[in-house]
């Protein structure tokens, strides 16, 4: 069980992304995975940015929202609170608002992996399962 990244979910993705294939086997062999609708969001956002695609993204977060063994949840504002919160709290941290849900939903979850390129998760306690 692992949560899904905007990075880690960018390198299943992207051929061209140097962690593609190690991202594909990862995403693969979980049988169950979480993310978040912040992470849909930013997901669009930093493929325009790379330059891809915008339909086939769009496509692969329709099918991510349809996929049986990825539960996806929707930020709602008591979690939105909870990750602003821990932005709060960690003042000395470059956590961006994704991230700090990511954190919350991890702890409620009891996840310790994530598909990830983003060392924020490792300063946090977490693993990060794709490393550069």
């Amino acid at each position: 069980m692992l949560l899904l990244d905007t990075s880690g979910l960018l390198c299943y993705l992207h051929q061209d992304e140097l962690q593609h294939q190690e991202a594909v086997q990862l995403f693969n062999q979980s049988n169950w995975s979480l993310t978040h609708s912040y992470v849909l969001a930013e997901l669009v956002a930093l493929a325009q940015v790379r330059g891809f695609p915008r339909i086939p993204t769009l496509n692969f977060i329709n099918d991510l929202v349809d996929h049986p063994d990825i539960e996806i949840i929707w930020v709602n504002e008591s979690l939105h609170r909870k990750a602003v919160a821990l932005l709060m709290a960690r003042e000395d941290k470059a956590y961006s608002l994704c991230d700090a849900v990511s954190f919350v939903l991890m702890q409620q979850h009891n996840l310790s992996q994530a598909l990830t390129t983003d060392h924020h998760f490792e300063q946090e306690g977490f693993q990060r399962l794709l490393t550069k």
